[in-house]
Parts: structure tokens; sequence; C-alpha cells
């Protein structure tokens, strides 16, 4: 049985124009309330800012796309993984077509290591696009 977290009570004041705003938001996703809506949105402000610390632990995706013709790439992008093995938890590799590949890197570990990883893979000689996206290992976040 989990232990749910007390609740802390707070006033906030808007200008009438962004609450109308936050409301619609709140229906078209779903939210049953305005307090569901915006204490994701200050947990979602805790994974951005906890990815900014160096040494905090997160989790994340590295997405790539490469023209797999592009010589000496495969191999470079497997060398910088093989590298970073022990951060990389799952790989998935897709033949879009008949050149292009989309890999998509589940990693966890320090943001700095993350980002620097992410860094190399993406901006290796015949990678298209590439991006890295943070979230949380949930460590220390309430729900």
């Amino acid at each position: 049985m989990r232990l749910r977290d007390s609740v802390t009570r707070f006033s906030m004041s808007l200008p009438a124009s962004l609450a109308k705003q936050l409301d619609r938001m709140c229906r078209e996703k779903g939210y049953d309330n305005r307090s569901l809506a915006l204490a994701d949105m200050i947990r979602n402000q805790l994974v951005e800012h906890q990815q900014q610390m160096g040494d905090a632990e997160i989790a994340g995706t590295i997405t790539l796309v490469y023209d797999h013709h592009k010589h000496g790439l495969q191999e470079e992008l497997t060398n910088l993984q093989h590298d970073h093995h022990e951060r990389i938890i799952s790989a998935l590799h897709v033949h879009l077509d008949h050149h292009n590949c989309l890999e998509v890197l589940v990693v966890r570990g320090p943001a700095d290591e993350i980002r620097h990883m992410a860094d190399r893979l993406i901006g290796a000689k015949g990678v298209k696009h590439g991006k890295l996206t943070i979230t949380t290992t949930g460590k220390g976040l309430p729900g």
C-alpha cells in the first residue's frame, strides 16, 4: 500500500485571460481540475531543472535519423554506443526506407554524461536529425 503525500493548499492570482486558457487546456487534456494540471506543470519544470544539474541522475531517449549508406557512420555510432554501454539501457533500430534508419536509445545516468553522449551521437557526420529527450527516474519526485 502506498502512503500518499499530505496536500498543501495555496492561492494563486492569475489574469482572467490566462485562467481562461488554463481552464480550456484542462478540458482539452482531460484534467479533472486546475490543481492536477498545475501539479503536472510543476513536476515538468522540476524535471527540466533536474536535467541542468550536472550530477543529477536522469533518464531519457536519444533519437537519431541517418542514412546507413553514409560511409563509416554506422561503425562510428556503434563505437560511440559501446563507449557508453553502461548508460544505454536499450536500443531500437528501425529501417524507415532503403536509405534511412531511425535509432532510439534509452539512456540513464548523470545529466552531464548523458548530454555529452547525446551531443557526440547527434553530432556524428551523417546524422540527419537527432534529439535528446529528458525525463526523470522518478526518484524523489512525488506522484
